[in-house]
């Protein structure tokens, strides 16, 4: 009997306990924000603009609405739009009520857009009117959607095959406010699928918990030089906002009252006219879409003074680095991927950096950098040990932090791949030097095996664009029949030059031993563009199968 009542009274305890608790759910990221920045704006390209009060009460119309077209605790609500005001709501709106946020891949071939959200089963789609005829002419393979939400930006009527339809507009003013009930921190928040680069893509997903950490740890690290984020800065992400959570950008602007920027449909010289109209201080982008800006003629003319850019999803390049920094841009390189949510590591300064001349310290800015609040990165050799720190030594990245996907949606086999021995294993190849600072080197699948050792291809990338007139660089392997691999380098041009100078001037890199003679490709070609993937990352898996034919 006394263990029966102590049994009775510490559940009653625990429950007390659990009951009270404040759980990490997403509308807690504007607790701080409608006390202290409420007129601050979010910027719709320049179409519309408004408050965070505003934007908060749109939030939470729109989460009425949903409900009352049926929307139910637990269901998928794919969006299907570019970076606009109504995805930003959708952000929130869908979370926040306990629905699941599935954010399509647009760049997706049709066939991969419906198996996405055939696998994700989604429930409701909120779409823009462009999108419509790409679904409506296979509109009888979507039966598994109860209901389409349409928009238009020009607010003119929208006629659709689609059925049942329902305004976006109507349901943000028909319904009042919402009255946002607890939900728990652990239930799933959003999904979305990897870019597919090997076989279909893959589904992750994030719980409430892990998008509140993962918010709060970037930015603690961005609050460090060389960035120095605060409420003072404008921050544009042109990240889309179907890959990774737009780098958990809107929900970073959210937490600290940031004036955030859309950019809507990307175009770079309307991406620039609001970079200088907005004073943009901050963005973040891969490397093409930096690439393809200060291509544009008089790019600086745009650039607003202590612009610093955050460059993930490949390596940030010495010659991009070195074009952004004569323009009077700050790049700032970082890492992490779809499983990672993503960001785990940024390229801050610690004291010993700080104490660099300005061209170390701009060495330092362009690797992946340290691991942010909370995580914990290994760089282990094929016997699962730690690599020296000497800058040289190859191995896989590892990674530990309180905010990854716990698996692959519905594919345990791949999720224990992933999962090995405690640790997420990324597939990507680093080394690491004496101050810690990682650099990305490849990825397993990309790296050349040439006479039984590895050449990292985004090295050799990036040495190659340090030649003068190169642009964009992709290094592939081809089979040989001497070496078992050999590098072949695609390159674009800035201006004309030739194979021969591309060949010299890693000839110098030679001398000065910062390559050895066997890295150096055995063939340049020259293209005008490369084939992009869903990320805006070079398509390497294009090159590879049109050399195979």
């Amino acid at each position: 009997m006394f263990i029966y009542d102590y049994f009775n009274q510490f559940y009653d305890v625990v429950f007390m306990v659990n009951s009270n608790k404040y759980p990490l759910t997403l509308n807690r990221l504007f607790s701080s924000t409608l006390y202290k920045n409420s007129n601050k704006e979010i910027v719709y390209a320049d179409k519309e603009r408004y408050t965070y009060e505003q934007f908060y009460d749109r939030v939470s119309r729109l989460s009425a609405g949903l409900e009352h077209i049926g929307v139910k605790y637990g269901d998928k609500i794919a969006v299907i739009d570019w970076d606009t005001a109504r995805y930003m709501e959708s952000y929130f709106a869908v979370p926040m009520m306990g629905a699941v946020l599935h954010t399509v891949n647009i760049r997706y071939p049709p066939d991969l857009i419906f198996y996405t959200m055939q696998h994700a089963d989604d429930k409701y789609v909120i779409i823009r009117d462009e999108f419509l005829p790409l679904i409506e002419r296979a509109k009888s393979l979507f039966d598994f959607v109860k209901g389409w939400i349409v928009y238009s930006d020009d607010k003119t009527e929208i006629t659709t095959t689609l059925n049942p339809v329902y305004n976006y507009s109507d349901l943000v003013r028909s319904y009042g406010r919402y009255e946002y009930k607890e939900i728990d921190e652990n239930s799933i928040a959003t999904t979305f699928y990897t870019s597919g680069t090997t076989g279909l893509p893959k589904g992750v997903s994030f719980t409430h918990r892990d998008l509140v950490l993962q918010t709060m740890a970037v930015s603690l690290e961005l609050e460090n030089d060389p960035i120095y984020l605060n409420n003072k800065d404008t921050l544009l992400p042109v990240v889309p906002m179907f890959h990774v959570h737009s780098w958990c950008m809107p929900y970073i602007a959210t937490l600290n009252g940031i004036k955030f920027v859309l950019a809507g449909r990307y175009d770079p010289l309307n991406i620039l006219k609001l970079i200088k109209k907005e004073h943009v201080t901050i963005s973040a982008m891969v490397p093409p879409i930096l690439y393809m800006l200060l291509k544009i003629p008089d790019a600086e003319s745009y650039i607003t003074e202590n612009l610093r850019v955050i460059v993930g999803g490949g390596a940030l390049s010495q010659g991009l680095a070195e074009m952004a920094a004569r323009i009077g841009i700050k790049t700032i390189g970082g890492y992490g991927m779809s499983e990672t949510a993503p960001v785990i590591t940024l390229s801050t300064f610690v004291n010993e950096v700080l104490d660099l001349p300005e061209p170390d310290r701009s060495e330092y800015m362009r690797k992946a950098g340290l691991p942010i609040p909370l995580t914990e990165i290994k760089v282990v050799g094929s016997d699962g040990k730690e690599v020296p720190r000497d800058g040289k030594t190859m191995g896989e990245v590892i990674v530990r932090a309180p905010w990854l996907t716990s698996g692959y949606v519905n594919d345990p086999e791949k999720s224990t791949v992933l999962w090995r021995n405690g640790w997420l294993h990324t597939g990507d190849l680093a080394v690491v030097n004496s101050l810690r600072y990682i650099q990305i080197v490849d990825r397993e699948r990309d790296a050349v095996k040439s006479g039984g050792e590895f050449i990292p291809t985004l090295v050799l990338e990036d040495f190659i664009t340090g030649c003068p007139g190169v642009g964009e660089v992709a290094v592939i392997g081809v089979p040989d029949e001497k070496w078992g691999e050999r590098p072949v380098a695609y390159i674009s041009k800035t201006r004309d030059i030739s194979k021969e100078d591309v060949k010299k001037y890693l000839l110098t890199l030679v001398e000065s031993g910062k390559i050895a003679k066997w890295w150096i490709p055995d063939e340049f070609i020259f293209v005008t563009d490369f084939a992009k993937a869903s990320t805006g990352k070079i398509d390497k898996k294009v090159l590879r199968e049109n050399r195979a034919t």
